[in-house]
This record gives C-alpha cells, sequence and structure tokens, in this order.
C-alpha cells in the first residue's frame, strides 16, 4: 500500500456538506462505511435537482423556449466539465449513460457486435465485477468469440506479464477495471492499453471505482474507452459517462434507437444523428446529469489528490487497528490499493458480522460484491468490506475495530 500523509482537510466541515450523515441509525451516529457501493451526496448535488426541477424542468435539444434552452445549456454544461474531468480531447466523446453498467453494454452491443467475428477473443480480469464479465459473455457467445481471463495473484494482483502472454493477435477487446470493487486493487491499466495496442485491440476501462479516488487522464491512459458511474463519485444514481476515441466512436452503430439519436426518419431509411448524441437515444435523465456536473466540481474543489491521501490515511489506519481482531483475514493487499478493507473473521458469518454491525448504527457491505469468480477464486462466499471516502474519519474507524471485538467475543 502507498505511503500517505494525510493532508489538512478540515473534515467535520466536509461532513456538514452531506446531510444524511447527521442522522442516526438504530440509536446510533451513522458510520458510513459503504461507499465502494455508492457515496453520499453533498448538499451542492442535492439542491442542482431540486433547482431544475422548481426552476427549469423543460426537455432538451429540441425546444426553442426558455426553460428548454437553459435545460439544454446546463445539460450540455455538464459535458465540458467531464471532458475536463477526464481530459477528453474533445467534448462530443463525452457519452452521458446510465452508468458503468449501460457504458459497458453500450460497448458490448455498439462496437463488438459490429466488429468481433468467430473466433475472436476478448479479454478481461479474474477480479472483474458481474458488469464488465457478463455483456463479454453474452456477445462473445452470440458472436462465436472466445472469453479469456487473467489470473489474480494471492495479494489480488494481476501480473503485466500474464497479460502479455494472454494477448494475441486474434483478440480484439481488452476490459480491465481500473479499481476492484472488492480488493481495491489498482491496475496498471495505461501499461496494459500499450500491450493491447501493440495487437491492435481496443483498451476498455471500468472506472466506476477509480473516478472518485485516482486521476483519470483518458489520454495518458489512452484507453479507447472509459466507464464511469455518477454515484460513486458523490453524484445521484442512474447516471455516468462513457468516453469513447472520435474515430471509434464514428465507426460504431448505435444499438438503441428513437428520438435525439437521428438526423432524419423515414420509412425507407433512417440516417443517424453525430457523437455524441447517436448514442443517447430518448430523453435523458436531465437533473441527474446537471446535478453530476457539482459532482466533479466538488471532488475538484477539495483536490484529488488531498482525496486520496487522507482516505489511503484511513485505510493504513483501518488495517492496524482491524489487525487486533482476533480471526481476521484479509484479501487484497496489493501495493497500489484504492480505501477498500474487505476481510473474514473466523467463525462469524459475513452477514451475521454486516447484522450485528448495523445494530450500531456501522453501515458496510457483506457478501460477494457482484464479484462471484473472485470470491470462487479465494475459496470464500463472501466478504465484510469497509469502504472509506474523504467524509469518514480515524474516530469512526475505532469505534469500528472495538465493534467488531465486541462482536467476535459474542461468537466465541
Amino acid at each position: 500500500m502507498s505511503t500517505a500523509v494525510a493532508p489538512k482537510l478540515d473534515i467535520q466541515k466536509i461532513r456538514k456538506d452531506f446531510p444524511i450523515l447527521e442522522q442516526k441509525v438504530n440509536g446510533k451516529p451513522l458510520i458510513y462505511f459503504d461507499n465502494a457501493a455508492t457515496t453520499q451526496k453533498p448538499k451542492q448535488v442535492i439542491d442542482a435537482i431540486s433547482e431544475y426541477y422548481e426552476g427549469y424542468n423543460a426537455n432538451i435539444h429540441r425546444g426553442l423556449h426558455s426553460l428548454a434552452e437553459k435545460a439544454t445549456t446546463a445539460f450540455e454544461d455538464s459535458r465540458k466539465v467531464f471532458q475536463k474531468f477526464i481530459n477528453a480531447a474533445e467534448v462530443e466523446e463525452v457519452i452521458f449513460t446510465k452508468g458503468t453498467t449501460d457504458g459497458i453494454n453500450l460497448i458490448a452491443n455498439a462496437y463488438g457486435r459490429k466488429f468481433l467475428q468467430e473466433g475472436d477473443e476478448i479479454l478481461i480480469t479474474a477480479m472483474e465485477h458481474h458488469s464488465n464479465i457478463v455483456p463479454w459473455q453474452m456477445i462473445a457467445e452470440e458472436k462465436g468469440a472466445i472469453l479469456k481471463v487473467v489470473p489474480v495473484n494471492a495479494k489480488g494482483e494481476i501480473s503485466l506479464d500474464e497479460v502479455e502472454n494472454l494477448i494475441t493477435d486474434k483478440t480484439k477487446i481488452v476490459s480491465v477495471v481500473y479499481a476492484s470493487n472488492s480488493l481495491g486493487t489498482v491496475n496498471p491499466v495505461k501499461e496494459i492499453a500499450k500491450l493491447a495496442h501493440a495487437k491492435n485491440a481496443v483498451m476498455v476501462v471500468d472506472g466506476a471505482q477509480a473516478s472518485s479516488h485516482c486521476k483519470v487522464d483518458v489520454q495518458d491512459l489512452d484507453c479507447d474507452f472509459y466507464a464511469t458511474s455518477g454515484h460513486k463519485m458523490y453524484g445521484p444514481t442512474g447516471c455516468g459517462i462513457l468516453y469513447g476515441k472520435r474515430a471509434i466512436l464514428e465507426e460504431m452503430t448505435p444499438y438503441q434507437g428513437g428520438g435525439e439519436m437521428i438526423h432524419n426518419v423515414s420509412f425507407d431509411k433512417t440516417t443517424y444523428n453525430d457523437i455524441p448524441y447517436k448514442f443517447e437515444a430518448g430523453t435523458p435523465n436531465i437533473a441527474d446529469v446537471v446535478a453530476l456536473k457539482h459532482a466533479a466540481e466538488y471532488i475538484d474543489a477539495i483536490g484529488k489528490d488531498h482525496i486520496m491521501a487522507h482516505e489511503q490515511a484511513l485505510t493504513q489506519h483501518a488495517h492496524t487497528r482491524l489487525s487486533e481482531v482476533p480471526g481476521i483475514n484479509f484479501y487484497g493487499s496489493a501495493k497500489e490499493k484504492v480505501s477498500v478493507v474487505s476481510f473474514t473473521i473466523d467463525n462469524v458469518h459475513p452477514y451475521d458480522a454486516g447484522m450485528m454491525l448495523d445494530a450500531k448504527g456501522i453501515a458496510v457491505r457483506t457478501g460477494h460484491h457482484c464479484t462471484q469468480p473472485l470470491m470462487d477464486h479465494f475459496g470464500i462466499e463472501g466478504t465484510i468490506r469497509a469502504s472509506f471516502s474523504v467524509y469518514n474519519t480515524i474516530e469512526e474507524i475505532d469505534f469500528f475495530a472495538d465493534s467488531l471485538k465486541d462482536i467476535v467475543a459474542k461468537f466465541s
């Protein structure tokens, strides 16, 4: 794990931006350690949603009246913010989606269906979320392609040598998670992209867990696609972005038809709109996309370096304190990882631990975390996962560790 020094952030001031943190759960102050599933939302994001519906609710792009123009401007302003947030070369390379799952399905259908042929290969890793497994299985079955998997070692890391060995002249798509939701492992996606491109394969990055933690520069990574979700980076649920290089997006055929994605429709033939609109069929999730801009701006205002340093300090402290818990077994000890601590406790089922922690006001995630093949690799049903964000504190972790000790004592 990288050495981190906690920055001088005013965490108590930051916590006041998140109204949900003020509540009590089961009579106890809420301690929210389920950030890898979804982060909480700052007031700036919540207010932006209300402001849209109260002030300028209208459909976008096609209307000429004042509300429609204001809504369109706000929607497209979010696209501009995300172009900068991920350093896309052009604003047209940013497509709004329902989230990472939707983005990967879009690639599998709009790119995979057009370009994959029988015998072609798709390469993923053993630590992928189901969202980066199932769409590739589906398109591979349809096209007669072969899905190959890079193994994971005992630390929860992949080997670049293994990646290089598995990429062949038949490999057409390499799709890798930037940061594992189960283990926290940060993968060397820039180096993997070089290996993929050396064999003329396209590189897809699942950025769901990375976007609120890691620096994201799609031009530096040289990935061909980058998918991410708003709700894991302090934004609303049901919205996200897909980045794609212009040249590739223009070659792809849309897999959803309807309004907005067309130039002209007749019963004889339909011509498609320019990017990004040809991949945004129908009325989008306007309010949440507008609010999503405020989530990106919130992250930038604090600074990703500061966020990452604070979270790393929390993670290191958690490892130290949780190591005191009798019978604990950690999963995921990669040198580079985001703020996820995943573990089991001897003779304590993860679900039992989760319910007993909830009684103390502590929210963690228990189960396979939508990574069943990874759990099978480690020979376990699932783990207890604590995942930290910028609004979490050392004191919360101390209470968490002490609570786990109490729980273990009850099972002794």
